[in-house]
């Protein structure tokens, strides 16, 4: 798709602009008052702060210790403490702001590396390296984002900064020079493509923002061509890994680091080759790849959850917006337009990339405050993920296939979630706080990622196996007025010493009533069914009651024991109270049945 549009990049690439240049004062000062006044008090605060201090002791943690969260808060809090000031400066414009902006600058300049300890690596999952190598700088995730940052501030406060020194910017280019545009352009790293090899978010994660720095700044002609060609490659090895319904595998959380970042590249593209792009937001993939998040929600901040991703989620920003209007979905852009209303500060305090934070000021307001679209609640399936979802006004249902191959993957096939009028009902726990162990060979030693942690059977204690060989088989679905059904094989999910044959998931939502699964097995060991919930059940022989929600008859299982399992972890308590609860329904016999009213 984007190679062919390669030999007919123009002579002459334009520049690309992120947001109103500082001296462009009716842009910022149409800004609406109350949020100006946010974010002026933003910088006022970050003024009176110290800027963190960051050691090779910090930096080494990862490698000694497994804990990459220390790190990365006094890493992003700079780079957030720092987009408060540009920010502030870009609405006040009398150079208040200025000297610290500075300091921001000169110390990110001066880190070592600007890559985070858990991706110190010069191969895909290769071993991470204690220190970083200043003669060969990583382009991570974060090294990006930075130079992205960077080139940002440079693009609308280089005349105010050239106001104190000229070397400001000059220093700006030079580390961008040398730690992305050099590398990028001399090396291959994995997440540029190649082959058949699996790409992830993090190409387009990071073509975003390498094209955002390099068309920021006044790179050269011969350089913008050879990033944009480069560029364009990795698009093509980015989106050969999506399906043609444009499902995101690593879940909801990614979807604005894979599909929305393809989005903000190619808005940099589009921009410096005018026209050239204009079929490519035409294709059918592109929009279905644009639409996805709203077919993903439930109700208010909750989101069906699979993978390393959340149930609960922030809400959209002006990016999902102009998505949606770049592919034409009147669809997503009333979702993101609803659901970005609903937000208590839309100016993305918490972000960290500074070209995000200047669309919400400059073009968020524009954004009309509408209902969302109930198309955005229809029955959907997903072939490519094997993800089913339903709904009726009460319940919403989704079932999860595919295989345990998939990116960020959780030993999850033919899981189940469930809401009934908009709360939780049966759900996916999510993932806790990343540490090394979450990427490493130990990642299914870590409860979040383990089948019986989901809504699944063990048997005899053996649980899903990952990789892409283990996945559903024989899945039928249909959709009707009155009932929406998927049916699954999830026995190729087991290993062999599983000894089973078949073990067959019928998840039924018979609008308006209620929801049934029926299960039925056959193996040689004894099955166990894991229901999980974040409601304190209550359980007599044959059926389950969770509080003022609803409640669950059980036909064909033995006596049923719950374990209360306690949340300390700083991101699952983000979305779920300090204790879950895991149901444990053993089969009685080779048929299991329950209504869910």
């Amino acid at each position: 798709m984007f190679s062919e549009i390669s030999g007919a990049l123009p002579d002459i690439l334009g520049d690309f602009t992120p947001g109103a240049v500082s001296s462009d004062r009716e842009r910022w000062k149409a800004v609406p008052q109350a949020l100006r006044d946010v974010v002026v008090r933003d910088a006022e605060a970050t003024l009176a702060r110290t800027w963190p201090l960051i050691t090779a002791s910090d930096y080494r943690e990862y490698t000694a210790t497994g804990n990459r969260s220390r790190f990365e808060e006094l890493y992003f809090t700079r780079r957030r403490m720092l987009n408060d000031l540009v920010l502030g400066e870009l609405i006040e414009g009398n150079g208040r702001f200025l000297p610290g902006i500075v300091d921001g600058i000169v110390l990110i300049a001066e880190e070592s590396g600007w890559q985070l300890p858990a991706h110190n690596a010069y191969g895909r999952g290769g071993p991470r390296l204690p220190l970083p190598d200043t003669s060969q700088p990583v382009i991570d995730l974060f090294a990006a984002e930075t130079a992205a940052l960077l080139a940002t501030i440079v693009a609308l406060l280089g005349d105010a900064l050239d106001g104190i020194s000229p070397e400001i910017a000059a220093r700006v280019n030079r580390e961008i020079e040398a730690r992305i545009l050099t590398p990028y352009l001399g090396r291959h790293f994995w997440w540029m493509g190649s082959g058949d090899e699996r790409m992830n978010n993090w190409t387009a994660w990071i073509t975003q923002n390498v094209l955002l720095a390099t068309f920021s700044l006044k790179t050269d002609q011969p350089t913008r061509r050879a990033v944009a060609e480069k560029a364009l490659g990795s698009l093509d090895a980015f989106l050969k890994d999506y399906a043609e319904d444009g499902a995101c595998e690593e879940g909801v959380v990614y979807y604005r680091h894979a599909a929305l970042c393809l989005h903000g590249a190619l808005t940099v593209l589009d921009r410096v080759a005018p026209g050239l792009f204009d079929g490519i937001w035409r294709q059918p993939k592109i929009r279905n790849m644009a639409e996805y998040i709203a077919h993903m929600h439930v109700a208010g901040r909750h989101y069906f959850n699979f993978a390393d991703s959340s149930a609960v989620v922030e809400p959209c920003s002006v990016r999902e917006y102009l998505f949606g209007e770049a592919v034409g979905s009147e669809m997503l852009a009333a979702f993101a337009a609803a659901d970005r209303a609903a937000a208590e500060r839309p100016h993305l305090p918490e972000e960290w990339n500074l070209w995000y934070r200047v669309q919400e000021l400059l073009t968020g307001p524009a954004i009309p405050k509408v209902e969302a679209n109930p198309v955005s609640k229809r029955d959907i399936f997903y072939p490519g993920i094997g993800l089913f979802i339903a709904r009726d006004g009460q319940f919403s249902l989704a079932v999860k296939g595919g295989n345990n191959g998939e990116g960020h993957n959780h030993n999850d096939v033919g899981s189940m979630t469930l809401y009934k009028n908009g709360r939780p009902f049966l759900i996916d726990v999510g993932v806790e706080t990343y540490t090394s162990k979450t990427f490493s060979l130990g990642r299914y030693e870590i409860w979040t990622m383990q089948s019986a942690y989901h809504n699944l059977p063990t048997f005899s204690g053996i649980m899903q196996a990952a990789g892409e060989a283990f996945g559903a088989r024989d899945v039928e679905v249909e959709f009707g007025e009155e009932c929406a059904r998927i049916s699954l094989d999830i026995a190729g999910a087991y290993p062999e010493e599983a000894q089973l044959r078949s073990y067959r998931r019928t998840v039924s939502l018979l609008r308006g009533r209620h929801v049934e699964i029926v299960d039925t097995q056959d193996g040689d060991r004894p099955a166990v069914l894991s229901l999980m919930t974040c409601l304190a059940p209550t359980v007599s022989s044959d059926r389950i009651d969770l509080a003022d929600l609803g409640n669950i008859f059980v036909e064909g299982a033995g006596e049923i024991e719950v374990d209360e399992i306690e949340v300390n972890d700083i991101r699952l308590r983000s979305a779920w109270p300090e204790q879950l609860y895991r149901l444990r329904l053993p089969l009685a016999g080779n048929r299991l049945k329950f209504q869910i009213n």
